[in-house]
């Protein structure tokens, strides 16, 4: 069966660990997570975009700091994976629409062992969402919604499970859940920066997936990652790639586990 990665592709620069040109396709058709999951979680990769100075978002929104590559490689990453993780006010800002909208890449996941859509998983302790984005009325795929809320829901096309905490969402188990309930192996989650730092310090957090944009914004704004705990974990770079002088890296060992091989 054919695992032809589909569509254009934007052309790299790998400058580590073998220098040689290539594209984010093909860089990341060699993503191969499903067997680092353990037995209690998924595997769980962060991914995100930070100007020169730190900032994660402009305005409010991560759009801004990335180029069409950076896009790319990140629709590119929720095609090897089995769940797209988010918090509320990723959600509230970004509207999310149908996560894997181009009907191409969902067959490339098909083709691949994986379901046609990832699994949209959403940390929302009041459950204060924009229920008219396109990721509830599209009706493709299906989201979970982790919440302390007892507030239900409205109908929507999308189909909806909601899990309650009543003391507050807890990342182990939110984790636990979508390993033993759904089998999930593994997880992108795409921020916030507070949901990426609880990850970190809850030590369920693998990787890094860091787009470094050529730009400078100044001001004030959220870091990567944001928490309260100021433990310094060491790292490891696994890939570093190129493109008009913005970089894309992988990093493991992000929350001071020994990096998976």
């Amino acid at each position: 069966m054919s695992t032809r990665t589909p569509g254009e592709t934007h052309p790299v620069r790998r400058l580590l660990p073998e220098a040689t040109e290539t594209t984010i396709a093909e860089q990341l058709a060699m993503l191969d997570l499903e067997p680092l999951a353990r037995p209690e979680r998924p595997y769980l990769i962060l991914n995100f975009a930070t100007t020169l100075d730190g900032r994660a978002a402009i305005n409010g929104r991560s759009g801004p700091i990335g180029s069409a590559t950076d896009t790319e490689m990140l629709q590119r990453l929720r095609t090897r994976v089995d769940a797209v993780m988010i918090g509320a006010g990723t959600m509230r800002a970004e509207r999310y629409g149908r996560i894997v909208s181009d009907p191409n890449f969902r067959a490339y996941r098909e083709r691949t062992g994986l379901a046609h859509d990832p699994l949209g998983v959403i940390i929302s302790n009041r459950l204060e969402l924009p229920w008219d984005a396109g990721l509830f009325t599209d009706g493709g795929g299906r989201v979970v919604i982790f919440t302390a809320s007892d507030q239900e829901p409205p109908e929507t096309a999308t189909p909806v499970t909601v899990v309650r905490h009543p003391e507050g969402v807890d990342l182990d188990r939110v984790m636990e859940w979508l390993r033993v309930e759904r089998g999930l192996r593994s997880v992108l989650c795409e921020g916030g920066p507070t949901l990426h730092g609880r990850l970190r310090e809850g030590g369920l957090a693998d990787e890094l997936f860091l787009t470094i944009a050529p730009k400078i914004a100044g001001g004030e704004g959220p870091r990567v990652l944001e928490g309260a705990l100021p433990d310094v974990d060491n790292v490891e770079l696994a890939w570093l790639l190129e493109s008009e002088s913005e970089l894309f890296a992988r990093y493991r060992g992000i929350s001071g586990t020994p990096p998976a091989r």
